[in-house]
């Protein structure tokens, strides 16, 4: 068995992404994910990597497009109001189609906020906050090992979609320590000729190829640009298709189901026990890809629900993925709490049995 080590989780995030082969990170220090920089900082030189500290978010986000159209793989990492300002960027990325690997450690908001955990960027992070028609692939891990594991897995995911790839935290994540099993080192294709191979559309220089590469956002007649959109299509449709991913747990017998992701599914998780000791079963829906969203695990849930909850740091933003889920066959109810307040289990068991009383 491998070893385990007991890591905080912004510098658990750096490792994971340095071992799939992230060499590029560009980067701006904003709290709670401060610690991301400073990590990439002292360890990218070991691995042959490039470290920059951008004057600001909006300047890392345009050094990465730079460092993804010349074939390397790069990690962006913010929090809330930072990454709102890379919007125009993730945009662009979409539409010149190139890989980019972004970790998101929210914090309560809008505007500035503050660093306690929030998940008000949700419809950020899987609506998209920039212009035009563009997904960012996005996964919402709950643990310290499944956010390791998928930063891991993102790196590739980014290169074989040609599209960024989101792994969506909170502030208790960034900021917790819990024990992790670090993946092997992926070595990353390196030097012109091999990145050819591998990433054909590169910008590397013309090598032997017969036609100079170009990546370009404009300018586009309407026709050039539907077909760029249509081609990014594929990609997406392919996403959905191989890229949902969920974890379910006691529906067959549930009289409520909460949907949770991130921080509030462990916490929820202990409140479902403390109901089953009541007498009131339970059942859970946790999503892992909140885009490509699991829609098709509501139909998993057993004949004695009588209500969906979703649980949340957030006035509702998931609500409008989780009613489209339970499609008109079931209430779905919210408890939430916003602006970097967090509920107790205790909240959570009190607030469903409240919600219970309104259920026929």
């Amino acid at each position: 068995m491998a070893e385990k080590i007991l890591m905080k989780g912004n510098e658990a995030f750096c490792e994971a992404a340095m071992r799939g082969g992230a060499r590029f990170y560009f980067g701006y220090p904003i709290t709670p994910q401060s610690e991301i920089p400073e990590y990439m900082a002292a360890h990218m030189d070991e691995i042959g990597g490039c470290f920059v500290q951008a004057e600001s978010e909006l300047g890392a986000v345009n050094m990465g497009i730079g460092a993804a159209a010349a074939g390397g793989n790069v990690m962006l990492s913010s929090s809330s109001p930072g990454i709102a300002l890379m919007q125009e960027g993730m945009s662009g990325l979409c539409v010149c189609h190139l890989p980019i690997l972004l970790v998101s450690v929210s914090r309560g908001g809008p505007g500035i906020g503050d660093i306690r955990p929030s998940q008000a960027d949700y419809r950020q992070a899987t609506r998209g906050g920039g212009n035009g028609d563009y997904h960012l692939i996005t996964f919402a891990p709950t643990t310290m090992q499944e956010a390791v594991d998928l930063i891991y897995e993102g790196v590739a995911l980014a290169d074989e979609y040609r599209n960024p790839v989101c792994i969506l935290c909170d502030a208790m994540m960034g900021q917790m320590m819990e024990a992790v099993e670090l993946p092997e080192h992926k070595e990353p294709v390196m030097g012109d000729a091999a990145i050819r191979a591998y990433k054909p559309w590169a910008l590397t220089g013309q090598g032997d190829r017969a036609e100079k590469n170009r990546i370009h956002a404009m300018p586009w007649s309407p026709e050039e640009l539907q077909e760029s959109n249509l081609e990014q299509k594929v990609y997406y449709d392919k996403a959905e298709k191989n890229l949902v991913r969920y974890e379910t747990r006691d529906l067959e017998d549930a009289e409520v189901v909460f949907v949770s992701y991130g921080t509030p599914a462990r916490i929820t998780t202990e409140a479902m026990e403390m109901l089953k000791a009541e007498g009131i079963n339970t059942g859970m829906i946790r999503p892992i890809s909140v885009w490509p969203y699991p829609y098709a695990a509501f139909d998993e849930i057993g004949p004695k629900t009588k209500v969906i909850i979703s649980v949340e740091l957030s006035l509702g933003q998931m609500m409008e993925d989780v009613k489209l889920g339970a499609n008109g066959r079931w209430p779905v109810k919210l408890i939430s709490r916003t602006g970097g307040v967090l509920f107790s289990s205790q909240d959570i068991v009190d607030e469903t049995k409240e919600i219970l009383k309104g259920v026929k």
